[in-house]
């Protein structure tokens, strides 16, 4: 019996995915096991940039390793249809100012231009009676961008 593999994504076919998508899983070193949450993203072209809260279990494990895997995925409800790409690299805290300022106006422009709710906001350390444009006045989260990516895995069944 011959084993069927899944084809591999050409590097326009896993950048349209990272583009196109807004949420991903990121895989941290756990304790034991690895901890793993959804992260809303943007991507600028080259980086895949994070918010992250100032408090919590990711935090904690940021701190002691930033080495991380990077899951984006796309499905059809009856997953007939299937991408994903995954990216082990790690996580650098930005710290210069305009960076920020940038990269935070880049996640109220995805808010407001994917028409998302504001139920998301108190995932980014704001009320979600915030309007969007708060992520960008204030700085409640920090700013994680993925760099040094090592590996890529992206396949897709079509």
């Amino acid at each position: 019996m011959e084993v069927v593999k899944i084809p591999r994504m050409e590097k326009q076919e896993y950048d349209r995915l990272i583009e196109k998508g807004y949420v991903c899983r990121i895989a941290f070193q756990g304790e034991k096991y690895p901890y793993i949450a959804p992260f809303l993203y943007v991507f600028d072209g080259s980086f895949m940039y994070f918010l992250s809260t100032k408090y919590g279990k990711k935090q904690e494990y940021f701190r002691k390793s930033p080495h991380v895997s990077v899951e984006i995925e796309k499905y059809t409800k009856d997953l007939s249809s299937y991408t994903f790409v995954t990216l082990q690299g790690y996580l650098e805290e930005v710290s210069d100012s305009i960076e920020k300022k940038i990269i935070r106006e880049k996640f109220v422009d995805l808010i407001v231009e994917r028409g998302l709710s504001c139920n998301i906001l108190a995932a980014l350390g704001h009320s979600t009676a915030d309007p969007p444009a708060k992520i960008a006045e204030e700085e409640r989260s920090l700013v994680w961008k993925l760099v040094g990516v090592r590996d890529l895995v992206a396949l897709k069944n079509m």
